[in-house]
């Protein structure tokens, strides 16, 4: 008689079935990841994995960060890394992030930003935090092709061409405007005053690459405009020639006496 918390043979089976099948199955798994089981990256210390306002958010504020972190999962759509210490962007950070709207690198001591720094970014991002860092100039192609809103204050700014290129691309974050102060890089005559107002009232890439351009092109105009009034000028004064010419009335041949070395003929003519 079996007791009843016993079990036979036939019922053991199933059970050693499902455990070989499990044992199977994650023999695979190790095959296929190349010999070691996989395990989800965690976040490094002090970030954190959030869902606000129905959007995953990968916060890492004050996490003492000097490199932009990996293990963010790339359905992140807000990327929160301000108040750390990050001193450079490098070239496609963000580009594993397909649908990150925005990014906030504020609060840390960027002086530096690759011209490919948010690459892949271009068809999602749309709020960028660059404020409080140290940024000094950032090169222009680091924003072609986004469609952002930017804050860019509190920054010692040199003012140059490659500012005012920038800020012809973007726009600028509501209330930000005030705080692009020109910074101890900049010229005598721009340091401490608000960058916005001097934009609009200076060219300031006649120099650089940038005025090089403008230089360039306007060389080219200022010689096709004189190589025309040229031909402008040629064609008016041959014009009025010849209108001179046909108003000029046409002169007569004088007809010359017919002499004659014969007598008789002159005294016949008589």
């Amino acid at each position: 008689m079996a007791l009843p918390w016993s079990s036979t043979p036939e019922q053991c089976q199933p059970v050693a079935m499902l455990q070989s099948a499990d044992h199977l199955l994650s023999l695979l798994l190790v095959i296929g990841t190349g010999g070691s089981m996989p395990s989800p990256q965690a976040p490094p210390q002090g970030c954190y994995v959030a869902e606000e306002a129905g959007e995953r958010t990968f916060r890492c504020s004050q996490a003492g960060l000097s490199s932009v972190p990996t293990g963010i999962p790339n359905d992140t759509r807000k990327l929160y890394l301000d108040a750390n210490q990050l001193a450079s962007v490098p070239a496609g950070a963000f580009q594993h992030l397909p649908v990150l709207e925005e990014l906030d690198l504020s609060h840390n001591i960027l002086a530096h930003l690759s011209g490919a720094a948010f690459q892949g970014l271009e068809g999602t991002l749309r709020h960028l935090d660059l404020s409080a860092n140290q940024l000094a100039s950032v090169p222009v192609g680091a924003f072609v092709g986004l469609q952002i809103q930017v804050n860019l204050s509190s920054n010692p700014w040199h003012c140059d061409c490659a500012l005012q290129e920038v800020l012809r691309q973007v726009r600028l974050a509501p209330g930000t405007g005030t705080g692009i102060v020109c910074g101890p890089g900049a010229r005598p005559d721009l340091v401490g005053q608000e960058f916005l107002p001097l934009a609009g009232e200076e060219e300031l890439c006649g120099a650089g690459r940038g005025g090089a351009r403008r230089s360039t092109d306007v060389a080219l105009l200022v010689t096709m405009g004189g190589w025309l009034a040229l031909v402008v000028a040629y064609l008016v004064h041959y014009m009025w020639q010849n209108r001179e010419e046909t108003r000029r009335p046409l002169k007569q041949v004088p007809v010359l006496p017919m002499c004659s070395k014969d007598p008789s003929t002159l005294s016949t003519a008589v």
